[in-house]
This record gives structure tokens, C-alpha cells and sequence, in this order.
């Protein structure tokens, strides 16, 4: 059954209470690889926070404010390095600080479009298709994934 829009922005929001769960976990357990050859839960984070950055403002406020989309299908294994690379100049609290930012301003702006707006398929800066629908669906699935990463190491701390 599809859910709806009320529901999928629920389903976005509540990550931001999963992290901020993780607070308390220590900087060390943070930084080290969740199992051989993975990345840390600050690579993690770091990775979900930057990908919400880029589309807040490459995709999510340029439909708030009726702009053409800028968003374009990158390099995922740079956008993902780059990302590593960032976590490293970060503290826990600050990327947990910037993740909530950023997923607290999609899950703003998204809530304020009108339903027209939600089910659009916009253009995006390659001329392919975009969605808010999808792009939710997606990356809810997405931190689905992760969350499943983090409880299994999380289990492993113990």
C-alpha cells in the first residue's frame, strides 16, 4: 500500500531522533570501522549528511522556491570519498549537529509543498526525472541500510 506524503516525511524525520540516540556513544566507538573494511559510524554519518546537503539545496529548496532543479547524478564512489575524507574533520557532535540541520530543513520544506508540488517530476540538471515521492522512497531505504549497519555494530560493542 503507498503511503502518504504525511507518512513519508514522517518516516525521513525520524532518523534525526535515531541519531541524536547515538550521542552517547564515545568518540572512539565513532571512529573506528563498524566491521573489517567498512567505514566508521562518523564515515556514515558523514556520508548521509552531506547526501542531504546536496539535496536540500540542489533539489529540495529549488522546488520550494520554484527554481529549476541543479541536482545532477554524480560520482558515488567520489561523493562517498569525499565524504570519508570530511568525517575527519569533524567532531561526533558536530556531525550529528549538521545531519539534524540539514534533515530537519528537507523534512521543513518538503512539509510545506503543496501535494501537486510532492508528486511533481520535476527536471533535474541532467534532464531526468525527479521526484519528491522518490527521492524520499529511496533514501528512506537508504537509512534503513545504515541503521541496520549501526544496530549490528552496536551489538558487536557489547
Amino acid at each position: 500500500m503507498a503511503k502518504t506524503a504525511e507518512e513519508m516525511i514522517e518516516g525521513f524525520r525520524a532518523f534525526i531522533d535515531y541519531v541524536e540516540g547515538l550521542k552517547a556513544l564515545d568518540e572512539k566507538d565513532w571512529s573506528q570501522p563498524i566491521s573489517e573494511g567498512k567505514w566508521s559510524m562518523k564515515d556514515i554519518l558523514s556520508h548521509i549528511m552531506l547526501w542531504d546537503k546536496y539535496f536540500y539545496e540542489e533539489a529540495i529548496v529549488k522546488i520550494e522556491l520554484e527554481q529549476p532543479l541543479t541536482v545532477r547524478h554524480l560520482d558515488f564512489d567520489e561523493f562517498n570519498e569525499n565524504a570519508m575524507e570530511y568525517a575527519k574533520t569533524q567532531t561526533k557532535d558536530e556531525l550529528i549537529a549538521q545531519f539534524i540541520e540539514y534533515r530537519t530543513n528537507i523534512v521543513n520544506s518538503i512539509a510545506g509543498l503543496s501535494e501537486d508540488a510532492y508528486l511533481k517530476s520535476y527536471k533535474d540538471g541532467d534532464k531526468k526525472k525527479f521526484s519528491v515521492h522518490s527521492y524520499l522512497r529511496s533514501f528512506i531505504s537508504h537509512d534503513k541500510h545504515h541503521k541496520k549497519q549501526i544496530e549490528k555494530y552496536m551489538k558487536s560493542l557489547k
